[in-house]
């Protein structure tokens, strides 16, 4: 894949299918994102953001600031706020002040939320493998 920079082709052809691939690419990303999306309100009653911000959270030992969380999704601290409130109410996450910082609080799952995500996680991983079942391992 050529870098930044890489002075772009002059060859119209070269460009157009170039855009014809982005363009079929984002299609189908959306494609996929928008099934998964469905099957996760479906089956568990949750939202692929609620999904993603347990995924990362799972990665984390200790737990994650806001910040934190929020620069590892690359989204607003607002848009993570309400959301992480929720999965507090669901017992999904709990947060934890930190010790240096009185003002400060981190967000880490609870039990109850690693044993969700950990079944969340499998079925998940089974629903992007069914999708994406005509791209052999080699080609992927």
């Amino acid at each position: 894949m050529p870098s930044r920079t890489t002075p772009p082709s002059d060859d119209p052809v070269t460009r157009k299918k170039r855009l014809r691939l982005w363009l079929n690419l984002l299609r189908t990303t959306r494609a996929v994102e928008n099934r998964l999306r469905e099957d996760m309100r479906l089956s568990y009653d949750l939202t692929l953001p609620r999904f993603e911000i347990l995924a990362v959270l799972q990665r984390s030992e200790t737990g994650l600031r806001m910040t934190d969380l929020s620069a590892r999704l690359m989204v607003s601290n607002g848009n993570v706020t309400g959301i992480v409130e929720r999965l507090v109410q669901d017992g999904l996450a709990e947060r934890v002040p930190v010790p240096d910082d009185k003002r400060a609080s981190l967000v880490r799952l609870t039990y109850k939320g690693e044993a969700v995500f950990a079944e969340m996680a499998d079925v998940h991983e089974r629903w992007v493998d069914e999708l994406l079942t005509g791209i052999s391992g080699a080609e992927a």
